[in-house]
């Protein structure tokens, strides 16, 4: 029987949204197996992710010097050796990896297994059933290294404390709930048009302080939403990411597309509605210890085509607005019997 590993190198260095997945599965690692120490491989953007985590250090990535091409990687095994990892845990299973995996040679290592081809199968519309979640595509790669992992009945970190900044536009006293709106994806064909957007923040802004978050690139787009009432509120560009992250604890619901910030949202415990377009949740990709009826998805009826990518990247042309033909009364619907449950 082989050792037990005691102290494991996580590997996941992008993009946003696969990130903070891996969150709920290195908790349940946390607390279900305590005695063992995590040191994660990530971008130092992504640090704050994990600052909820016992036993878990970052060990931060630089792809632009230190660590750029082969040698940077040599470089970087090098130093990851004086840490005495006894194990490896690549969640990410991409060439760059793939090169370390070598030059880290005599220590265990698992990777990712991506479900490339049952993902084919169900674009290519051979298939429509449930994929394994990439959660629990996560988890498999602790279980090959000898950790069953349950991610049932998650525990989550409490609130923090709402940001200064955020205090001094809202007025927490009124005792009205807090929705944040993410309507911005990667790609244009996971996005719920903004027209529609600003018919569900109209029907929901004199009820509830509304939070429009995205980048700083989408500040002006955002700007303009926010108009409308002192209800609804544009963070984008406004906190770092520490911050940010404690307001979206503060939510009762978020409402994303099929991004990152679902998945932020939903490793903190908060409730996430998310609107569907090209992709659809039964490749994985859905936000954590969420409902099935919390997607929101086309009607495949219509659009039989669905899910025609994986990722978003790929589309028939008259698929690219199908998200659109959600109506915002089945979104505001949705949010409200949330927040009224």
């Amino acid at each position: 029987m082989s050792k037990i590993p005691k102290h494991i190198l996580v590997i996941r260095l992008s993009a946003m949204g696969d990130v903070a997945m891996t969150i709920p599965v290195l908790r349940a690692m946390t607390q279900q197996f305590p005695d063992v120490k995590l040191t994660v491989l990530t971008r130092p953007f992504f640090a704050p992710f994990f600052r909820d985590l016992n036993n878990v250090d970052v060990f931060p990535i630089d792809l632009k010097e230190n660590h750029k091409g082969v040698l940077g990687l040599f470089r970087l095994s090098k130093q990851l050796r004086k840490l005495n990892i006894e194990a490896v845990a690549d969640l990410h299973n991409v060439l760059r990896t793939k090169i370390l995996k070598v030059f880290l040679f005599g220590k265990k290592y698992k990777q990712l297994d991506k479900g490339r081809q049952e993902k084919k199968e169900l674009v290519t519309g051979e298939r429509f059933e449930a994929l394994k979640s990439t959660h629990q595509r996560y988890a498999d790669v602790f279980e090959a290294l000898g950790f069953s992992l349950q991610l049932n009945n998650p525990d989550f970190p409490v609130k923090k404390s709402i940001p200064n900044a955020v205090l001094e536009v809202v007025e927490t006293q009124n005792k009205k709930q807090w929705i944040g709106i993410a309507p911005f994806a990667q790609y244009a064909s996971k996005m719920y048009p903004l027209d529609k957007m600003k018919v569900v923040i109209d029907s929901l802004k004199e009820d509830y302080i509304i939070f429009l978050f995205g980048g700083e690139v989408d500040k002006d787009q955002l700007d303009t939403l926010a108009l409308s009432s002192e209800n609804v509120i544009n963070v984008a560009g406004q906190y770092d990411l520490n911050e940010e992250l404690d307001l979206i604890s503060n939510l009762d619901v978020m409402i994303s597309m099929d991004s990152g910030n679902a998945h932020l949202a939903a490793m903190l415990g908060v409730k996430v509605v998310t609107i569907w377009g090209v992709t659809h949740p039964f490749a994985g990709f859905g936000a954590f210890n969420q409902p099935r009826s919390n997607n929101l998805v086309p009607d495949r009826i219509e659009f039989p085509k669905l899910p025609t990518s994986i990722y978003g990247n790929k589309y028939p042309e008259d698929y690219k607005t199908v998200a659109g033909t959600i109506s915002p009364k089945e979104v505001t619907a949705l949010v409200k019997s949330i927040l009224n449950s």
